[in-house]
């Protein structure tokens, strides 16, 4: 397992629920992953959620607020959570629904983190 996904690990165990996490470019190209679903799903899934992060981040620069930190999608099945790392790059964590947002948050912010350090 390489250190990036060491950290998507980390963050997943310390989510209830969680489904898989990714480290991704901004095009969505995944860098690295971790799942219990279907590879090419999960890279479809972080794809599609890599395209609406790039309209999140326009929308908000045409009012010069500047970028998004994270964002958060919730579906009757599944919550997502995505953050933004550096560069372009993001991270991401969908959970079975329910689950604690709260948690799922925390975790995902400090792979961000950890992820931001790995790069370096």
């Amino acid at each position: 397992m390489t250190p990036f996904g060491a950290i998507l690990k980390t963050a997943c165990d310390r989510t209830p629920g969680a489904v898989g996490g990714a480290f991704a470019a901004s095009d969505g190209e995944m860098v690295d992953f971790v799942t219990r679903t279907d590879p090419t799903d999960w890279a479809i899934l972080t794809a599609h959620f890599g395209v609406v992060l790039a309209h999140l981040e326009a929308a908000l620069n045409t009012k010069h607020f500047g970028g998004a930190e994270y964002f958060v999608v919730e579906n009757a099945r599944v919550d997502v959570v995505v953050h933004t790392v550096e560069g372009g790059y993001f991270a991401l964590l969908a959970m079975q629904r329910p689950t604690c947002l709260a948690t799922a948050l925390g975790a995902l912010g400090e792979a961000a983190h950890a992820l931001r350090r790995e790069m370096r």
